[in-house]
């Protein structure tokens, strides 16, 4: 019998990701729950015949429930994911990622889902004095976003140990490619690296540009998030979701720019309140329990990543 699979934030860019890669591994059936404040349509447009959708927002527990019954596995992506959102425009955040995902949580165990696969967050982890990051650290979040990222880890913990619900958390770090919307100030640093490259337009890079983040290219993550559905004995875990390697926004910069056959000085501001100024993950425990290694370079995944944007 097909597997049941229900996806929130699956308009998303990860989420949309993830989708068509649930399409891609085995025959099984696809509910999408979205109510596209950030999701987009056009994002699942070419599979939007073999998935079933609903425009609902996870805050609202009523309209949530009946859509779990039957699914074997939820994968929660839906959130509003920023750190200088989360400090500017607190209540939403808090609303959506932490009331939001308890209702995912609740609706799940109520519906009797064998498991849920968490979109947890690396900015959990905060600053550390040692690279890479591993999950055996303290966490030590510096944002809303981050503190209600790690709830949301817990609140899985909870569900697994007083309810028996199956769920596993993944850290996600800073990931890109195709899809990713370059038109929000909220948007990943790589998206409005390819836009402003595209448009002959100089970026602005809050802080010195030698920050450093372990960027995942998304085709990526979406294996490791399947992955994580189907892995035995991982519930109540949090493993790190990252590609191992750690490269500064310069560096990133001028990789863009050789793609796009531009040189263009970037202008530096001020740095960020909340970011995090080093991050790395350390990936062994996801390769020993979950059996993953990314396949995507860095190089690689600016490659495809710059190719999709030309095109749209």
């Amino acid at each position: 019998m097909p597997t049941r699979y229900l996806v929130t934030g699956g308009a998303g860019f990860i989420g949309s990701a993830l989708v068509r890669h649930l399409l891609g591994q085995e025959s099984g059936n696809v509910t999408v729950v979205d109510n596209l404040y950030s999701g987009k349509l056009a994002n699942i447009e070419a599979v939007k015949d073999r998935i079933e959708f609903h425009k609902t927002d996870i805050r609202d527990y009523e309209a949530l429930r009946p859509l779990m019954d039957g699914v074997e596995v939820v994968f929660h992506l839906a959130a509003i994911p920023s750190v200088p959102r989360s400090i500017s425009e607190p209540v939403p955040s808090h609303d959506v990622n932490c009331n939001g995902t308890f209702n995912v949580y609740r609706a799940a165990h109520e519906a009797q889902v064998r498991r849920v696969v968490y979109a947890a967050s690396s900015s959990a982890y905060g600053d550390t004095d040692v690279l890479p990051k591993t999950e055996s650290m303290m966490p030590r979040p510096k944002s809303p976003y981050a503190l209600q990222k790690l709830m949301g880890e817990y609140y899985g913990s909870v569900f697994h140990s007083c309810f028996g619900l199956e769920a596993v958390a993944l850290r996600f770090f800073n990931v890109f490619g195709p899809r990713q919307d370059p038109g929000s100030p909220y948007s990943g640093v790589l998206s409005l690296f390819m836009k402003a490259a595209l448009e002959g337009q100089t970026p602005t890079i809050f802080g010195d540009g030698e920050q450093s983040r372990d960027f995942t290219y998304v085709e990526d993550v979406a294996a490791l998030v399947y992955k994580a559905a189907h892995a035995p004995g991982v519930s109540g875990r949090v493993y790190n979701a990252g590609n191992g390697g750690r490269y500064t926004l310069n560096f990133v910069w001028d990789q863009v720019q050789k793609l796009a056959g531009v040189t263009l000085p970037a202008n530096y501001g001020p740095p960020r309140a909340g970011d995090v100024r080093d991050s790395q993950a350390d990936t062994a425990a996801a390769q020993r329990d979950l059996n993953h290694s990314p396949q995507f370079s860095i190089e690689e995944g600016l490659r495809r990543t710059f190719d999709w944007y030309r095109g749209a």
